[in-house]
């Protein structure tokens, strides 16, 4: 494992400050002209919940963006809302801000309360009901006929009960530990306690009780053996309160929920060990500080006031909750097996270039192949690292792992080749956020497969998406590559838009090697030929690109940058784009989530548009295009414009430069995302979203629903000018 201290984050940064000179480089921009992260983000969350309450989508895909928005949530407070909570206690403004930090909070607040309150009454409302109506049932206790009632109630004493063990609160019993994320049923007892009758008191005090539902126990126990009829577990244990705590108070039985901090810090350069740091870190998420409590909003404001005091947070970080806590579970009834209740299922295409050679090497080596994936398979990833697992000219394999999966078939072949004895060297990111316990657990098993394991560079997260494959061929060594936007998750494969580049490039077959020999010995290259790489030279590289496009417009050229991206918040980035609009460059960005850039002010940004896609799938899938006074350039890749991963994560970026890859970005997948009048909604300079115009007579045109088979292709624009297009 490398332990080195790594420097070259700074003096990146450092590096970047002199290409767009002085106005840029201090972000010459007031705080004003940025949007909040925060509130940005909260907005793209707001663009998941229209999702839901679109009343054009099958009902279990509306259902699924219910659960989407509340599991997105309680990632917002474990991170960012945590974050600010801890600000709070040191300053009062957030660096670059407009906003305090308690202002700040109190915004989040407000838009949190909206946002949930609307969430609740589209599913109790809208979806359970019409779910109801196709025979899907989430159905209260008390509608139960009396049959049903019994059986529950049957089940409640043998299977639920044993697991579950009320928890007074009073002097001789402490407030007791509450963890994230659970289910917990709160109400009042009157116990006949003996001692208190030897002290001579008539009527025994009320005391607080807690009840935690087991995780164990499944959220939603079937009906009957239809398999769509379902009761809430805590509903039940609810309506057997009494079996319980025979003296619990009639109507004081409510249910809540806290969320903790999950950001841990982990003291890299501090320790020996970066691997048994983090288990040891993630025992410790547990019991971060409470950032969030989630009451139902039937229960009363005494109890309500009571719990904060115990779990140490303020009135503010209280939030009603007027239906089911923890959302994020209907992914269970989102997931049935009802077809008719969901969007059809993508049938990805086949790629002829792969089907019609003898080996997806030969396929390669005949010319670069660019994969968009759910649209083209996914398994032709898993193929190409198998076929090199079993070809006996197949000498090494090198790989970044992100984040793996429970049921990956990727580490299983590592494990494997290994077995074969080929030489296999795996990256792997034990800091990934949320799948630290997946990734640590693959790493020990690979390891002892004989792979070897690197964990990456002090303080900064392997964020890359890359594998280096060496063959040899007629007594020569070939390199051949795979750059990716997503991770190597054949399960997330179907859900999110990415894209692939398959190469044999001799000059991207070198850099790779220069990129895991960084990783693996700090062997800091001065440069590569072809790939762009994080954090030694991306930044430097984007604004010297965005720089010649203000000079093809000085020049009388016609300046013109796209880019698509998951998240832009970086201010020099941003202040970049800023100056290139003021020079005539024009702009158009597909940003699916955070986008800190106010557009289309005037003076400063009237040649910048943006807009996001929110869609049955998630948009992961990234691309820069320059044009370059007609020699265009177009990258793809595993960065964002953010701080993070210009700075603090290892990316890469490579450049398309087949030509038939190069029309499928300029002339498909790029105009299909700029002429979605479906799904797309186009950011206003006030931080808010809006629909496209739509022409009186335009048809309607689904972006992501374009890449299933459709034949036509979407001529690239080259004479944009105007907004919406």
């Amino acid at each position: 494992m490398l332990m080195s201290v790594h420097p070259t984050a700074k003096a990146a940064k450092r590096m970047s400050k002199t290409i767009l000179g002085p106005a840029v480089s201090e972000y010459a921009f007031s705080s004003s002209d940025f949007i909040n992260r925060d509130l940005s983000l909260l907005e793209f969350f707001r663009r998941v919940l229209d999702e839901a309450r679109d009343e054009t989508q099958p009902l279990l895909e509306r259902l699924k963006f219910i659960a989407i928005f509340s599991s997105n949530l309680d990632e917002f407070f474990q991170i960012r809302v945590s974050g600010l909570k801890e600000r709070l206690q040191n300053d009062t403004r957030v660096a670059g801000d407009a906003l305090t930090t308690a202002e700040l909070l109190s915004e989040i607040r407000g838009r949190v309360n909206e946002m949930v309150d609307d969430q609740m009454r589209c599913l109790t409302e809208d979806i359970l009901p019409a779910l109801h109506r196709e025979c899907v049932v989430v159905a209260s206790y008390d509608s139960l006929d009396g049959e049903e009632r019994r059986l529950m109630d049957e089940y409640f004493r043998e299977c639920v009960f044993p697991l579950i063990t009320p928890q007074a609160v009073d002097p001789t019993h402490p407030f007791p530990y509450i963890s994230g994320g659970s289910i917990n049923l709160g109400m009042l007892a009157r116990p006949k306690l003996t001692h208190r009758i030897r002290n001579s008191r008539k009527h025994a005090e009320e005391v607080f009780v807690r009840v935690k539902i087991p995780p164990s126990i499944d959220r939603f126990l079937p009906l009957d053996d239809s398999g769509c009829r379902f009761i809430l577990v805590e509903d039940l244990v609810a309506s057997n309160i009494h079996q319980l705590v025979p003296e619990v108070i009639p109507g004081t039985c409510h249910a809540f929920r806290i969320t903790r901090d999950a950001d841990i810090e982990v003291r890299e350069a501090e320790t020996e060990d970066l691997l048994e740091a983090m288990e040891e870190n993630l025992k410790l998420r547990r019991f971060g500080d409470v950032v969030r409590l989630e009451v139902a909003k039937s229960m009363p404001n005494r109890m309500a006031a009571f719990i904060p005091e115990s779990v140490n947070i303020v009135g503010d970080d209280i939030y009603r909750v007027d239906g089911p806590l923890d959302a994020a579970a209907f992914f269970k009834i989102a997931s049935l097996g009802r077809p008719e209740l969901k969007d059809p299922p993508i049938r990805p295409v086949p790629v002829p270039v792969i089907e019609n050679a003898a080996s997806i090497f030969d396929a390669v080596r005949e010319c670069d192949i660019l994969l968009h994936h759910p649209y083209m398979p996914y398994s032709l990833v898993t193929d190409f690292i198998r076929e090199a697992v079993d070809d006996p000219d197949v000498l090494a394999i090198k790989m970044c792992l992100y984040r793996i999966g429970g049921n990956s078939p990727i580490a299983p072949l590592l494990i494997r080749a290994s077995e074969m004895g080929k030489q296999v060297t795996v990256l792997i990111e034990i800091k990934a956020r949320f799948d630290e316990e997946n990734n640590i657990e693959w790493a020990k098993r690979l390891e002892q497969a004989g792979v070897h394991v690197v964990y990456g560079l002090i303080g900064l997260k392997t964020h890359c998406k890359t594998t280096l494959i060496i063959r040899s061929e007629r007594e020569k060594l070939v390199r051949y590559v795979h750059v990716a936007t997503g991770n190597y998750n054949p399960d997330t494969s179907a859900f999110y838009t990415d894209l692939s580049l398959l190469t044999a490039r001799r000059e991207i077959g070198e850099d790779a090697t220069k990129l895991f020999n960084y990783l693996t010995v700090y062997t800091q290259p001065e440069s590569f030929e072809s790939l762009v790489v994080a954090p030694l030279f991306l930044r430097q590289k984007m604004l010297e690109l965005i720089r010649r496009e203000i000079e093809h417009t000085e020049a009388g050229r016609r300046g013109r940058i796209l880019a698509k991206m998951n998240r832009l918040a970086d201010a020099e980035m941003v202040s970049a784009l800023y100056e290139a609009s003021q020079a005539g460059v024009e702009i158009d960005l597909i940003v699916r989530g955070v986008c800190t850039l106010r557009p289309g002010v005037p003076g400063m940004s009237e040649n910048i548009r943006v807009r996001s896609i929110v869609g049955r799938l998630l948009e992961h899938s990234r691309v820069y295009y320059f044009e370059n006074g007609g020699e265009p350039d177009i990258f793809t890749g595993s960065s964002d414009w953010m701080p993070r991963n210009l700075d603090r994560r290892v990316e890469v970026l490579a450049p398309i430069e087949d030509e038939t890859s190069r029309r499928y970005v300029t002339e498909q997948f790029l105009p299909s995302y700029l002429k979605d009048n479906v799904k797309a909604r186009d950011l206003q300079p006030d931080g808010s979203y809006m629909r496209p115009p739509r022409e009186r007579e335009a048809e309607d045109f689904n972006g992501q629903l374009s890449f299933q088979g459709i034949s036509n292709i979407v001529q690239f624009d080259n004479t944009h000018t105007h907004k919406g297009d």
